[in-house]
């Protein structure tokens, strides 16, 4: 004698009759046909845009106070001479490119290990930057570049003002 009784679980009706098991696993998709849907959405899709390009965004953090602005960006393991920073056109453009090429020759074998790693960041700058006074320093794999404000853009205190 076959019980058939229908449940819901997670909103989709399940039953459990042994045929029924057997149909519902049948619509089930193939491992493959899963593969295929997770890298065909948008998950996917971001993704492999970035796989294997060697390109990573670093994490950056702005900080403005009255007098500046600070852009704090996480690159560590680089060195000082590793960054370009330019502005152009109220454009700042933070970027870096780095190659490693390492051989040893040991007897009969060679070992070549190599990388190649780059980013570049840009971002527009407010009209009231002084950008001539613009500065960076780079210190425990943290890139903090400084960004003054001009005079006339700089926050001023709070007035009382006495009615005559």
């Amino acid at each position: 004698m076959s019980s058939l009784a229908t449940i819901q679980k997670n909103g989709n009706e399940m039953s459990t009759s042994k045929n029924a098991t057997r149909r519902s696993n049948a619509s089930l998709p193939s491992f493959s046909s899963w593969v295929e849907d997770l890298f065909e959405s948008g998950m996917g899709t971001g993704f492999m845009s970035n796989f294997n390009t060697g390109m990573t965004l670093p994490a950056v953090n702005i900080k403005e106070n009255a007098e500046e602005f600070f852009l704090e960006i996480a690159v560590p393991g680089m060195k000082k001479s590793d960054f370009d920073i330019d502005v152009d056109n109220k454009i700042l453009s933070v970027s870096s490119e780095r190659k490693e090429d390492n051989t040893t020759e040991e007897g009969n074998y060679t070992r070549r290990e190599f990388g190649y790693a780059s980013f570049k960041r840009t971002f527009t700058l407010p009209d009231s930057i002084e950008s001539d006074h613009i500065s960076a320093k780079y210190e425990d794999g943290i890139l903090t570049v400084h960004l003054p404000k001009k005079e006339e853009a700089k926050e001023k205190p709070a007035k009382r003002i006495n009615v005559s």
